[in-house]
């Protein structure tokens, strides 16, 4: 099972609430039915997963999948809390999904190939899984893209040492600009006689987060304050002697400094890629 370079940690989960179909998910939100059959991959506390259920109706069916159970009871409960009857969970691997072939119209995964060893196989999978006329929806941010003002010495530090995190678990944080070639090494390719018309396939797209306004800023820099020094990604830093506690707080302290300056701005460029399978 792959490493989730982030883990849990309470700052790290308040990120994830903040997704929604909205924001995280609007290149897919055209294709979405009432009556389909969606599978959510890597649905961490369910915000776009119950969202995405909110949008197929009570008519369609949206299951999500996490490796682990550790954040599936607060999906759940968010799920009851909106009186979501068509929305469960599951813990399932996304390299061996259990699910039979053709399973699904919608197959979405937001901010997880990036974490993958092999995110060919695991579009592979996706695919297996996806009935024909179905779409895979996949968004992975794109961490040497993302930019700020003002320059700090210790947000360029804490970009380097997230990179040699995130490749030390296997992943590739750099995904957003790598999911065409992921999507064609799996063999999801369409006609390449017209890969410009409206309807080409894979659809490849960019959207962005920034971070701007005070209470943007605010948040955005504590929770990264916190993650630095609290979250797996830290534990994993100073496990593989990527850097020390003092590194870590030095780094935290960076983002306090940014988060305090009135001009401060951040903006996080994703990658974004939907396929139909023919």
């Amino acid at each position: 099972m792959p490493a989730y370079t982030h883990g849990h940690h309470a700052a790290v989960l308040r990120s994830h609430r903040s997704r929604t179909a909205a924001n995280s998910a609007a290149y897919l939100l055209s294709e979405l039915r009432p009556g389909q059959r969606v599978l959510d991959v890597g649905c961490g506390p369910g915000t776009i997963t119950a969202d995405l259920a909110g949008l197929v109706g009570p008519s369609g069916r949206v299951v999500g999948i996490e490796p682990v159970p550790e954040v599936l009871a607060e999906a759940a409960a968010l799920a009851a809390e909106r009186g979501l009857a068509n929305l469960s969970y599951e813990v399932a691997d996304v390299y061996r999904l259990p699910y039979a072939d053709a399973s699904f119209d919608v197959v979405h995964a937001h901010q997880v190939l990036q974490h993958l060893p092999d995110p060919v196989a695991a579009l592979r999978e996706m695919r297996r899984v996806t009935a024909p006329g179905g779409v895979i929806a996949v968004r992975d941010s794109d961490y040497a893209a993302m930019t700020w003002y003002p320059e700090l010495p210790e947000l360029d530090e804490w970009l380097s040492l997230y990179r040699k995190v995130a490749r030390a678990n296997g992943g590739e944080p750099d995904a957003g600009r790598r999911l065409l070639a992921w999507a064609r090494a799996a063999g999801l390719t369409g006609d390449p006689a017209a890969p410009d018309a409206p309807d080409a396939n894979p659809r490849c797209s960019s959207s962005s987060w920034t971070f701007a306004t005070d209470a943007e800023r605010a948040w955005w820099s504590e929770s990264w304050a916190e993650r630095t020094v609290r979250s797996k990604t830290a534990a994993t830093a100073v496990a593989e002697g990527l850097a020390t506690p003092a590194d870590l707080e030095r780094i935290a302290a960076g983002w306090a400094r940014w988060g305090a300056d009135p001009d401060a701005w951040f903006a996080v460029l994703h990658g974004e890629l939907l396929y139909r399978v023919s």
